[in-house]
């Protein structure tokens, strides 16, 4: 006699499977809030949010901090350099470095220094019809509303089994 097999949806680890529906839930969320505020780039909502949702509590806070950070210097300087210096790769490159000092003088970690420098790239390379402080405020507001979102959901609705570290 042959064991019927079991179907594969009873393979998936059932702390995975909830993890999967609160990452889901929540990026649904956050796109439909920077959608109904109108952001013109509502997807940054949804990405912030999947990738805070990847971690414990106190992980996506100290991370959050640092994303949020490290956005603010990279719309800011970004905003500053296309006004000032204007958007070519001379600027840009000129703008990472600055970045990078900024964020070593304010004693951020580099991952700070790693979400400034993928601001400056979507305000800096990216050609759009809106004024560039309008740019990196959305952006920064887009970035601000996943993370709160994200963050909101991991201590509502805490991953099961997972101990915070």
């Amino acid at each position: 006699m042959i064991a019927a097999a079991s179907p594969r949806w009873k393979l998936v680890d059932q702390r995975e499977s909830v993890h999967a529906a609160r990452t889901a839930v929540t990026a649904v969320a956050s796109l439909l809030i920077a959608r109904l505020v109108r952001l013109p780039e509502a997807y940054w909502a949804a990405l912030t949010s999947i990738i805070v949702m990847q971690s414990t509590l106190g992980a996506a806070w100290t991370i959050s901090k640092q994303r949020l950070a490290g956005t603010a210097v990279g719309a800011a300087l970004g905003a500053l350099f296309v006004m000032y210096a204007g958007a070519n790769w001379v600027a840009f490159g000129i703008s990472v470095f600055v970045a990078g000092l900024i964020c070593t003088a304010l004693h951020m970690e580099r991952n700070a220094f790693r979400y400034s420098g993928v601001t400056l790239v979507v305000i800096m390379l990216i050609p759009r019809n809106l004024p560039v402080w309008d740019v990196a405020a959305h952006r920064f507001a887009e970035i601000s509303l996943g993370i709160a979102v994200g963050l909101a959901t991991t201590a509502i609705w805490p991953q099961p089994g997972l101990i915070e570290g």
